[in-house]
């Protein structure tokens, strides 16, 4: 389980008494430099070596990453078809509403992305034979045509903390129930950890079932912000759950509440 590496800024105050303004204005701007600092990191991938590649239940794929700024427009078409094709039925009559939403967000300066792609054949021969001799892993640039999945994550504030909040994590149905979602997501946690994030939190369809499991086994708990849980009336009427894992008793204590799914 991912664990923050530092503590974050906290207000220093006596028991009972309440951190003045000062205080207060002091922790939100070093909060927002924590911000500030992980939108502004080129690469994250690049600090975590063991999570390059996946190689496991027949499925050889690398991980690169991106920005919504950047995206190239092959990157986006091929975005906006796996996003129909795995969110289309889930969303039911909301998706061309949500749909516009979406297309909107991915391309944004913040957003953040982890990109699956995949091996071809020849390469993941060559690459094979390098490591049984002892060379370095490395790999040729790959088309857009490889894309397998993506992550799009953004570094955001919730509830006066600093997280990683996952707006998208797609993959093909060809490379699910493999483990590669749940890669994913550790590495999410362990980005999200890096950089003293508070907690990763995400938003699920109540329809997509299949989701719900999936967050529920990776330990991620329903959020006090989710609609169900700030008003249980309110949150009938609403399609979604807003899914949270915290990383200390501070993010615990805003995030998080007590109860049954």
């Amino acid at each position: 389980m991912a664990t923050a590496e530092k503590k974050r800024p906290r207000i220093s105050s006596g028991e009972g008494r309440r951190p003045s303004r000062k205080e207060i204005l002091e922790r939100k701007k070093a909060i927002d430099e924590l911000i500030r600092k992980a939108v502004a990191v080129k690469d994250h991938l690049v600090q975590f070596p063991a999570f390059h590649k996946f190689q496991r239940n027949g499925l050889s794929v690398y991980l690169e990453s991106g920005r919504g700024d950047q995206l190239t427009l092959p990157t986006r078409k091929y975005i906006q078809n796996l996003l129909k094709v795995n969110m289309e039925n889930p969303y039911g009559p909301e998706w061309p509403s949500e749909e516009k939403v979406k297309r909107q967000e991915m391309v944004a300066p913040e957003a953040r992305y982890i990109f699956v792609k995949q091996y071809s054949n020849g390469f993941t021969t060559e690459c094979s034979v390098n490591q049984d001799a002892g060379m370095e892993h490395t790999h040729a640039p790959c088309n857009e045509g490889c894309l397998v999945g993506f992550v799009h994550y953004r570094f955001v504030l919730e509830e006066e903390l600093p997280v990683a909040y996952v707006y998208e994590l797609q993959t093909e149905p060809s490379a699910q129930g493999k483990g590669l979602g749940k890669f994913l997501m550790q590495l999410i946690e362990q980005i999200a950890c890096k950089n003293q994030m508070g907690a990763v939190m995400l938003t699920v369809q109540k329809a997509n079932t299949q989701a719900m499991a999936f967050y529920t086994k990776l330990r991620y708990a329903i959020s006090s912000t989710s609609p169900s849980r700030v008003d249980p009336q309110i949150g009938l009427e609403k399609s979604y759950e807003i899914l949270c894992k915290t990383f200390d008793s501070e993010a615990k204590s805003k995030l998080e509440q007590d109860g049954e799914w």
